[in-house]
């Protein structure tokens, strides 16, 4: 008995190691001091997913195979499937004409082969693209029809940045070559910290008196009164995805306090209630609406100290009869 027990412990550690476990996320260096949203979309993982596998990813390679596709990705040297890792950005704003975005790519990359790309296009179509210079950076700068420019170049041959400003360029070439960390608020760190680094993708918010005079929509069945009175008592918001065989969801909202929390929490599960007798009375009108049932049955909703959470699933199967309704 004693030698089974043993070797029962020995399997279920040995199990323990195997398992996947979640892991801090540390802030990007690159990220502007001025962010109040952080997002990561971790591409190598979403890829390996077993969901994208068997329902996205033939048709994402028919669509990086195009004619026009490949050549271009032929040109700079890049395998989007296999060499792109992670994505970083950081943005601030509370209005999309206020709004200022650096996105970083983390990955391999041929930096000769990006500025020679990136020459050429500025020769054939200069009224849209150009390289411009801040300093001693040189730049590739992108003029839409409409809005504002977007710059970009190469950090190394692991890095590409693309930002709303030469300024947010300029600071994230000059914290890649120091040792610091991130220089975000430390509230912003610290809710990227509670998100996990191996999830598919996470978005962190910053929403005090952002949300103040949000208007929400007039649903039928639904009372959403509570949820407003919520919202101004709302410190941060956060995201999270989780791409395996199924796909899992995760919506955090971090209130001003805990008595904030309880309020926000009972009006969350009072929604998922509504929610659920109208998926039921869609699904007994329309078959086509079952699969929003099966989701909706998935939603739960947990309230710790100051924090609320609604959690959810798709399942593998109700994503293959959302993709395909025909065949469910």
């Amino acid at each position: 008995m004693v030698r089974f027990s043993r070797l029962g412990l020995a399997a279920l550690f040995a199990a323990t190691l195997a398992a996947p476990v979640a892991r801090a996320a540390e802030p990007d260096k690159l990220l502007p001091a001025e962010a109040d949203t952080v997002a990561y979309i971790n591409f190598k993982q979403i890829l390996d997913s077993d969901i994208v596998k068997k329902y996205a990813l033939d048709q994402i390679k028919q669509a990086l195979a195009g004619q026009d596709a490949k050549k271009f990705l032929e040109e700079i040297g890049l395998d989007p499937m296999k060499d792109v890792d992670k994505v970083w950005v950081g943005m601030s704003g509370s209005t999309p004409d206020d709004t200022k975005a650096l996105l970083i790519v983390h990955g391999s990359f041929d930096p000769e082969k990006l500025f020679k790309a990136a020459s050429a296009i500025t020769k054939k179509d200069g009224d849209k693209f150009s390289m411009v210079k801040d300093g001693n950076v040189t730049m590739f700068k992108y003029q839409p029809d409409q809005g504002n420019p977007v710059y970009g170049t190469v950090v190394d041959d692991g890095t590409v940045i693309a930002g709303t400003d030469k300024k947010l360029i300029a600071n994230a070439l000059k914290q890649s070559e120091d040792k610091k960390k991130a220089p975000i608020k430390a509230e912003l760190t610290d809710l990227v910290k509670q998100q996990d680094e191996k999830a598919s993708l996470f978005v962190a918010s910053l929403v005090k008196g952002k949300l103040d005079n949000v208007n929400l929509p007039q649903v039928p069945i639904i009372d959403l009164a509570e949820i407003a009175k919520g919202l101004p008592k709302t410190n941060s918001l956060s995201f999270l995805i989780r791409a395996t065989a199924d796909i899992n969801l995760e919506v955090t909202l971090g209130m001003k306090d805990e008595d904030a929390a309880t309020d926000m929490g009972a009006a969350v599960a009072k929604l998922i209630k509504d929610v659920g007798s109208l998926a039921q009375t869609a699904a007994a009108f329309d078959p086509k609406a079952k699969p929003l049932g099966e989701i909706v049955k998935t939603l739960k909703s947990d309230v710790k100290k100051a924090n609320v959470t609604l959690s959810g699933k798709v399942a593998g199967d109700v994503v293959g009869k959302l993709l395909a309704p025909q065949e469910g």
